[in-house]
């Protein structure tokens, strides 16, 4: 049993019962390897859209290009979703990073924004991230998201929590519905009018109009402009579109 006072656990039974009626299923589980794994897992068992698993520890989470997502236990806001879209698109962690970034403006007054593809950030700091995979017809969708960490329990010098942006909203349940929540308004709205999502992600991804330097897949290295995200979801930089890569902000 946690012993953490400060960080009181997810209110399981209270959770869906507010988001059971929006049509979620969430599970909270007290510690696993990684949500999106397990939710991965489901989809091939067949389990129904709307599936969300979060943990109180998550002890192997990914990550974008392979990378380790560990955080103290109750320290964060680890949870990963099961989508069944009538077809897989690489947009889908965009629009994630959308609806979080919508929802801890509007919920915790905290103006993040995103470093392309779908770093969550906060004045350039690193405060959480998402994970897109697919599980054969399924499509997962993992959100990390440092909440209560301390300066010292975090993994990387430009990293970030809500408790140290003072953000108005920490409690994790409150935080959880309203991302929840801004997701489905979000995932109805591209499924009917998928065209206005690309404006949308332009209007809050704070590595347009910077100079980057992207570290490319097999160690190739690109510098340049940020200008435009394509109709794909791919970073235009001196004319060239990446569909994937690490970004770093020059300046």
């Amino acid at each position: 049993m946690y012993q953490n006072l400060d960080r009181p656990p997810l209110r399981a039974r209270a959770l869906r019962s507010a988001l059971g009626p929006d049509g979620w299923d969430v599970r909270v589980v007290e510690a696993t390897g990684s949500t999106n794994a397990d939710i991965s897992a489901a989809a091939r068992q067949g389990a129904a859209e709307g599936l969300v698993i979060v943990a109180e520890e998550q002890r192997a989470g990914r990550g974008r290009l392979g990378r380790l997502w560990v955080s103290p236990p109750r320290s964060a806001l680890t949870f990963s979703i099961l989508l069944r879209p009538p077809a897989a698109s690489s947009w889908l962690p965009l629009l994630a990073g959308v609806t979080v970034v919508a929802a801890l403006r509007e919920c915790a007054g905290v103006q993040a924004t995103l470093k392309w593809p779908n770093d969550v950030q906060v004045a350039g700091r690193k405060l959480g991230g998402l994970l897109g995979e697919v599980a054969g017809s399924a499509v997962v969708l993992g959100v990390g998201l440092n909440v209560s960490l301390r300066q010292a329990e975090l993994p990387r010098a430009d990293a970030t929590s809500l408790v140290l942006e003072q953000a108005d909203v920490t409690d994790r349940d409150t935080l959880l519905k309203a991302i929840l929540r801004s997701f489905a308004r979000g995932y109805a709205g591209w499924l009917s009018e998928p065209d206005a999502l690309p404006p949308a992600y332009r209007s809050v991804c704070g590595t347009l109009g910077r100079e980057v330097r992207i570290e490319l897949p097999g160690g190739a290295v690109a510098t340049g402009v940020a200008t435009d995200v394509d109709a794909s979801g791919g970073l235009v930089v001196n004319g060239v579109t990446y569909g994937a890569g690490d970004v770093v902000h020059l300046r």
